[in-house]
């Protein structure tokens, strides 16, 4: 027997995000506290198949030499049956099976589609799990940038411009659609409406680049957006939930300074690829940061996002544009969201602590 709480670690996943996950698990698995919490690693292989995974952050360390990915071992995790049982059973390569214990939380850090998009969360509601993070609902909003944009902008959240295209309208009418999108100017980016990390996104600085735009935007999803460019300074805050009855909480703001290419591509963000500065904290006034920090909570709040968020601004001569929100952003130790909270004054360490009580506390309410 032991007082520690039990966390299940999900990471890996079927989205093209997989190996960020599992970086991401790399990270949990070396800075959690190990005095409060037993882990069980739970991989989700490229297949979909629960795994269970050694606990073994040198495993899935980031290595831009050979990306790490949940290998499908034999083994296969068996969740509760019923939602008045916690408790979780693995199915070992030789047919037996071992009893894990009862799952006291789980901690979901899986980015894209079948686990930031409400699926998982969809799952583990089902079977009477708690969870860290958002829900179904918001999880869903915040994986969807046009649903994202439609709700901010119904919040009065300002948002860039953008035109949303259908793989149907593109394959049975693209020149209505290349009219349709004239109007939001150049330079402009093409995104998959459902994916993350700049995964699948293109900057176009001419019309006759839409076509492959699209091709590979559409290669991670059905659904595309096409958005006019803001010129601004690239600017994030995290948010964390409360516990009930407590109100959301701001970070300081980072920037993303770009030194030598277009955006803040998958290869900047987890690659060291040059070309990128990343500031923390920003060079804002505190007027800025004050309004930043209420603009990222009211976006929080606006799509019913719980647990933590990073939300993406564009700072213009106007002021203030989101870009987007992150119901699971990227969460390596070097990643934005964790080095906010640092430079507020949370560890890497105390911000998985705080989250997981946050989670259980939620799940107590």
């Amino acid at each position: 027997m032991t007082d520690k709480v039990a966390v299940a670690l999900l990471f890996g996943g079927r989205s093209s995000e997989h190996s960020i996950s599992c970086a991401t698990a790399a990270g949990v698995l070396e800075a959690i506290d190990r005095d409060r919490y037993d882990v069980i690693p739970i991989g989700i292989t490229h297949d979909g198949a629960f795994t269970l995974q050694p606990d073994d952050a040198a495993r899935f360390a980031l290595n831009a030499e050979k990306l790490p990915e949940v290998d499908d071992n034999g083994t296969r995790i068996l969740w509760p049956d019923s939602a008045s049982s916690r408790a979780l059973s693995v199915v070992n390569p030789d047919g037996s099976r071992s009893s894990l214990g009862d799952v006291d939380i789980v901690f979901p850090i899986l980015h894209g589609p079948f686990g930031e998009d409400g699926t998982l969360q969809g799952m583990l509601e089902l079977v009477g799990l708690p969870y860290v993070g958002s829900g179904v609902l918001a999880s869903a909003l915040g994986m969807d940038k046009h649903f994202t944009k439609t709700v901010l902008q119904q919040a009065g959240i300002p948002v860039a411009p953008w035109r949303t295209v259908t793989a149907y309208e593109w394959g049975t009418r693209p020149d209505e659609v290349r009219d349709a999108v004239r109007p939001l100017g150049l330079p402009a980016f093409v995104k998959p409406a459902r994916a993350g990390s700049s995964v699948g996104v293109t900057k176009v600085s001419d019309w006759s680049e839409l076509d492959a735009a699209m091709a590979t935007a559409l290669a991670e999803d059905d659904r595309v957006l096409i958005e006019s460019m803001v010129a601004g300074r690239e600017v994030e805050i995290a948010v964390l939930g409360g516990r009930p009855g407590e109100p959301a909480r701001a970070s300081v703001a980072g920037e993303i300074v770009l030194t030598g290419r277009d955006f803040y591509d998958f290869a900047a963000k987890y690659l060291d690829a040059p070309g990128i500065d990343l500031v923390c904290p920003a060079d804002l006034t505190d007027d800025q940061l004050a309004e930043m920090q209420d603009l990222g909570i009211r976006a929080f709040d606006a799509i019913g996002a719980e647990g933590l968020s990073r939300v993406d601004f564009f700072l213009t001569a106007d002021g203030f544009v989101v870009n987007e929100i992150n119901t699971m952003p990227g969460f390596t130790p070097i990643s934005m969201f964790p080095r906010c909270w640092q430079e507020s004054g949370l560890s890497y360490p105390a911000l998985i602590d705080e989250l997981i009580q946050v989670a259980l506390a939620r799940a107590a309410a």
